[in-house]
């Protein structure tokens, strides 16, 4: 639909975007750093690790920080020139079918007596 095609516009030009290099530097530096700092051994619980590590790069505030600049960089720009007119122009079809669909009149109500006519006679 029309947010996909949205997203699909945003995701393709975010890596070539300063903010998004920027932090995806910060965070392979962040990792490196804190992986360094881990002393490994065979018997360590992997998923314990990663989420230790993931929660550690969450409350850094880099990635808050980060993702913001990136939608600075990405979407603002295409906000009002690009997304914002083709919003409206789905919004306005939408009301214009609603609007139709109102103005159209209802089927006459069935009669209730749902028995069937009564044979005519001929007089032959």
């Amino acid at each position: 639909g029309l947010f996909d095609g949205f997203r699909r516009d945003c995701l393709a030009d975010v890596d070539t975007k300063p903010a998004y290099q920027n932090l995806r530097q910060k965070v392979d530096n962040f990792v490196s750093t804190h992986l360094d700092k881990q002393e490994w051994n065979p018997a360590m619980n992997k998923n314990q690790l990663r989420n230790g590590l993931r929660q550690s790069v969450i409350q850094s505030g880099m990635l808050e920080a980060g993702v913001d600049r990136i939608i600075s960089q990405v979407v603002d720009p295409k906000l009002n020139h690009i997304f914002r007119p083709q919003i409206e122009r789905a919004i306005h079809e939408f009301l214009a079918a609603q609007k139709k669909e109102e103005s159209v009149p209802a089927p006459p109500p069935e009669p209730e007596n749902k028995d069937p006519p009564a044979p005519s006679q001929d007089a032959s």
